[in-house]
């Protein structure tokens, strides 16, 4: 006999990249989003977000969070795309099998009726339990995305840096458009890792690094506006310009299927430029977009 038992995810980094005591948690997203200023109007469908810890990115996250849910406040789903940090050598999205998450708090709702659809009309889709297990990406973002959209069920989809990302996006869009189920777009993704500790160094450290890792990002951040969507894996793996080239590809392709025509980038920075803290050496870049 089958068993009934709900099958929960354990947050992977609760207490290191955002509160893990549900109290903090809830005061620290609320603060976030009453700092982030007021939503950008514009008929936005998707979102670029970072992932580092709150600290560094919340409040870049936030405001694109606030600007698509302004255009869109209520969606039957919320897609996000992820980038993949723990698993390698895979070749498609990669869907999780839990029931829900567990957040600091409360619950993550996982859309399965959608992801079952969508497993049968999308055969670059797999359920690949291994890269969620113990993935940042998407759960940092998720008490963000809870806080604008309440219990709006979640798919999260982690999507490798690879050619098929621009191509999945679409499909899964297309998808869902036949399945009559309204939906808006995140890509979860940092941008240019620069410094000894991520084996990148052309500009040594200090001013030049960060005018280096900039002007790294802004060709990206160029591609992302013209939402040139098949060429973002190719840019962002020969350039090592973000950890989530498959995911921003993704979020593109699905937006361009859905009618997007351009994108508008909100804020970029750096963790460096964030809290500076001696010479700058090793940091990371991270922007918000919002699509439509």
């Amino acid at each position: 006999m089958k068993s009934t038992e709900l099958t929960i995810r354990a947050p992977a980094v609760a207490g290191m990249f955002y509160p893990g005591d549900p109290e903090e948690c809830g005061m620290a997203v609320r603060e976030l989003f009453s700092s982030a200023g007021p939503p950008v109007p514009g008929a936005w469908i998707g979102a670029l977000v970072p992932h580092a810890g709150w600290v560094y990115s919340g409040q870049i996250a936030t405001g694109a969070i606030a600007s698509v849910k302004n255009a869109q406040p209520a969606p039957d789903i919320i897609v996000v795309f992820g980038a993949v940090h723990t698993v390698g050598g895979i070749g498609y999205g990669a869907l999780d099998d839990h029931d829900a998450w567990q957040l600091p708090g409360r619950l993550m709702t996982i859309a399965h009726e959608a992801q079952r659809q969508l497993l049968s009309a999308v055969p670059l889709l797999r359920v690949d339990p291994r890269v969620h297990r113990r993935e940042h990406a998407i759960e940092v973002v998720v008490p963000l995305l809870q806080q604008a959209w309440g219990d709006t069920p979640v798919l999260p989809i982690a999507v490798p840096p690879v050619e098929i990302a621009a191509k999945l996006g679409h499909d899964i869009a297309r998808a869902l458009q036949k399945m009559g189920t309204r939906a808006v777009f995140i890509a979860s993704s940092d941008l240019t890792h620069y410094g000894p500790n991520f084996g990148i160094t052309p500009a040594g450290e200090g001013q030049s690094a960060l005018d280096w890792a900039t002007q790294n990002d802004r060709a990206l951040l160029e591609k992302i506006e013209k939402c040139l969507d098949h060429e973002i894996v190719a840019e962002t793996q020969g350039n090592r310009s973000a950890c989530g080239g498959g995911a921003i590809a993704a979020m593109l392709g699905a937006c361009i299927e859905m009618g997007a025509k351009g994108s508008r980038i909100l804020r970029h920075s750096n963790s460096y430029e964030v809290l500076p803290s001696g010479r700058a050496e090793s940091f990371v870049g991270y922007a918000s977009a919002v699509v439509g």
